[in-house]
């Protein structure tokens, strides 16, 4: 099959590379240690029940809200581009 200037495979290696890209990055948010008693950013407290339910808390229920969607606004990808334009 043609490819271009593209090596044979290079379309799974961009794959396998954005697939250890994404892993990478969860395991980098996974919370680690002990859970705060009040939020890092606003000082509310965070419920005894949150804090066992995720080990390793750091914000009350708000501010992971708030957290959620700018770390949503940012993706990383280029979604809309055509296969080409990832391969270089």
């Amino acid at each position: 099959m043609a490819t271009g200037w593209a090596g044979d495979g290079a379309v799974q290696d961009q794959i396998d590379a954005t697939v250890a890209d994404a892993v990478k990055r969860a395991r980098s948010r996974v919370p680690r240690g002990a859970s705060l008693k009040r939020c890092e950013e606003c000082g509310a407290a965070i419920p005894e029940a949150r804090r066992k339910a995720v080990p390793g808390v750091r914000l009350c229920v708000a501010c992971q809200s708030e957290h959620d969607k700018a770390e949503a606004a940012f993706s990383g990808y280029n979604r809309r581009g055509s296969k080409d334009s990832q391969l270089r």
